[in-house]
């Protein structure tokens, strides 16, 4: 009986082989996200994902609005093999004023979207009023 049990353990484990994606999906661990002077943003993403080759890797993030619409999208074009969590970022994109959060999810060859995402609260720096007084002359 033991026999045919293990028997059975291993064809399960072979059949799962590295195609099922034994890495995993990837996680989102941190965001930072900062606006630029210019009015554009520039976040810095960490991800976790246990690359395992060309066939099987985290390949990109991407920012979404609370509707599901693509912001931008960050291609990572080669595995990362033994480095599970690493940043990258992505610089120079827009957001829309009115959105007060945006979703940050990875993707990887295998399972595509997937894994931990995060919600990132939106810091704007305070809007300067356009003075509607004329300036004095003081001569």
């Amino acid at each position: 009986m033991k026999r045919i049990l293990l028997v059975a353990w291993m064809a399960c484990l072979m059949s799962a082989g590295p195609e099922t994606g034994a890495a995993g999906e990837v996680d989102v661990l941190l965001v930072k996200a900062r606006p630029l002077s210019d009015g554009t943003w520039r976040f810095d993403v960490t991800v976790h994902h246990d690359d395992e080759g060309w066939e099987h890797y985290a390949d990109g993030w991407e920012v979404i609005d609370p509707d599901g619409n693509l912001i931008t999208r960050r291609v990572l074009r080669h595995p990362h093999v033994g480095q599970a969590s690493f940043t990258r970022s992505q610089i120079g994109f827009s957001i829309p004023d009115h959105l007060e959060w945006v979703t940050v999810r990875g993707h990887d060859k295998i399972h595509g979207y997937g894994g931990a995402e995060t919600k990132v609260e939106l810091t704007r720096p305070p809007r300067q009023k356009k003075s509607t007084e004329k300036k004095q002359d003081r001569s």
